[in-house]
């Protein structure tokens, strides 16, 4: 486990058993660290805004305060990986910091298995520069990350519509325009689409093997970055 993924897990077992503690030695047990560890993770949270503190004596540890923290979200995981591409927008402000804590209370809140698919959507997210386009791509229902094929019409500069069934493979955001990178079944080759020209988008029950933008071979003459959850 690494240490963000740990960060997120303590949190939800100190939520778990809020308001009774978990001693140091206990969470380091539990989660195969040092107590060492534990004690600076603890203080990495307690820094982001976490309201977890100690009790003392025989019986104490660390405690949440349940009344400060979120319940369980059910944000989907495209919801958390909008909500972390809108709060990059604020990488060059004064509240990136609280834009970031407040990123990392939401995923703490939703389920595990929802924040790993919206850390498998993020890996497909790549970004030129720190701050993302301003509009933001729509994400197709889910079909992105699980590697559903979909039906779209797409019309090219002139207006002209053609119906395609592509292999959607991520997104690519480059100043201010967002592009589709995808195999595309009518051309058999990887097409870069922008998502302004999709007039129709129909998900299928068809299932491909996930393919990483990496592996398309697709040359994007700037430097990019995947988007990431943290």
């Amino acid at each position: 486990m690494n240490r963000t993924d740990r960060l997120y897990a303590l949190v939800e077992e100190l939520r778990a058993v809020a308001p009774r503690p978990r001693s140091a030695r206990w969470l380091a047990q539990r989660f195969e660290v040092s107590v060492r560890t534990v004690e600076r993770d603890i203080s990495a949270l307690q820094q982001s805004g976490t309201p977890v503190y100690a009790e003392t004596g025989r019986t104490g540890g660390y405690c949440l305060d349940r009344t400060h923290t979120l319940p369980p979200v059910n944000l989907t995981p495209e919801e958390a990986v909008t909500m972390a591409l809108a709060l990059r927008g604020m990488a060059g402000t004064p509240f990136r910091h609280p834009a970031a804590s407040a990123l990392r209370k939401v995923l703490a809140a939703m389920r595990p298995e929802d924040v790993a698919a919206a850390r498998e959507l993020a890996a497909r997210i790549q970004l030129a520069g720190d701050v993302p386009p301003a509009a933001l791509p729509r994400l197709t229902g889910g079909a992105l990350p699980l590697g559903c094929v979909l039906r779209i019409g797409y019309a090219d500069r002139h207006g002209t519509e053609t119906r395609r069934e592509i292999e959607p493979l991520g997104y690519v955001g480059v100043r201010e325009q967002w592009y589709l990178i995808a195999w595309c079944r009518l051309r058999r080759s990887v097409r870069i689409f922008r998502p302004d020209r999709i007039t129709s988008v129909t998900p299928t029950r068809e299932t491909v093997p996930p393919r990483s933008l990496s592996e398309a071979g697709v040359d994007i003459p700037h430097r990019l970055r995947p988007l990431t959850l943290t």
